[in-house]
């Protein structure tokens, strides 16, 4: 289903750069004014095509909920119990009326997952003719419990990151210069980099840079053809390939998704391993997801128009 975004994609975004209740307001005006086009238009969906019988209506809205799940990405906790009972009940029950116990907050939080996607669709960036691309561990246990864990049985599957083995899923992303998310899929750990590569360059214009997981001549021929020209870097034992001065300078630069990556981990906190359900799973991932989207401050390339121009041309 289409985001309903077109008359809000000049709203300004709140700044989440404090945890403070001034910051939860203005994100809570934000998802307000999505929530208000898009759950008429979902719920409609929902009834014409007899996905859902029943609908009662919650004491805390949907606004009210996503704003709490993704004030805990923002609010540097690593325990959602401590947070909601801790900081949300304690200091801000008065600006959320109708509050629910933490037990009956965890039992609708599911319930999230759409809207949370939905809105992180609407948050995405926009491909600016550079952009990079890699993929990032998402372990849900440590290594030595992998026989005995029950939560991803089935799901989850063993691969090998720069780190070594593990046990989890893969966070596959396409960033532009900016350091704006454009595309994002998650995929078990036992896929390859290469394999969710072309659906992600879907929309994308001119360059794409990687690193030599992405080496693929069948991959940059495929790309090739929908105008999506990919740049990696070579193995040691390949030889070196003629590139531009300006491909160079820019594979130099691919700090920048992996400085994405750390945050996504470390302040959004997108990776730990409490999870008790797959479900979960993806709204904590979507929630940090849209906490770093709404961040005001990204990790960037400082390039200027001219600078811009001038690599996608070269």
């Amino acid at each position: 289903m289409p985001v309903p975004r077109s008359d809000l994609s000049t709203k300004k975004r709140p700044n989440l750069q404090g945890t403070g209740m001034k910051n939860l307001v203005e994100l809570y005006c934000d998802v307000d004014d999505f929530c208000k086009v898009f759950i008429p238009q979902w719920q409609k969906q929902l009834l014409e095509d007899g996905t859902r019988k029943r609908r009662r209506e919650s004491r805390m809205s949907t606004s009210e909920i996503m704003t709490i799940i993704i004030g805990f990405h923002i609010s540097h906790h690593r325990d959602f119990k401590n947070y909601y009972l801790g900081l949300v009940s304690v200091y801000y029950k008065r600006y959320f009326p109708h509050l629910l116990s933490y037990t009956r907050f965890l039992e609708v939080m599911p319930s999230m997952i759409v809207p949370m996607c939905a809105y992180f669709s609407s948050l995405k960036g926009k491909p600016t003719g550079l952009e990079f691309i890699d993929a990032t561990s998402l372990k849900v246990c440590h290594n030595i419990r992998i026989p005995r864990h029950k939560t991803f049985d089935g799901v989850a599957q063993r691969g090998k990151g720069s780190m070594g083995w593990f046990y989890g899923f893969k966070l596959h992303l396409v960033v532009n210069y900016k350091g704006e998310i454009v595309a994002a899929k998650v995929t078990s750990a036992n896929v390859h980099d290469t394999k969710p590569v072309e659906e992600l360059a879907t929309g994308l214009t001119d360059k794409l840079y990687g690193d030599k997981g992405y080496l693929s001549e069948r991959l940059k021929s495929n790309l090739s053809d929908k105008g999506v020209t990919l740049i990696t870097t070579v193995r040691k034992n390949m030889k070196a390939k003629a590139m531009s001065l300006w491909d160079r300078a820019v594979l130099s630069k691919r700090f920048i998704i992996e400085t994405i990556n750390d945050q996504l981990k470390n302040i959004s906190y997108i990776e730990h391993s409490r999870h008790r359900s797959v479900k979960g799973f993806m709204l904590n991932l979507m929630a940090g997801l849209v906490a770093y989207c709404l961040k005001e401050n990204k990790p960037s390339l400082n390039l200027t128009e001219v600078e811009r121009n001038s690599m996608v041309m070269a």
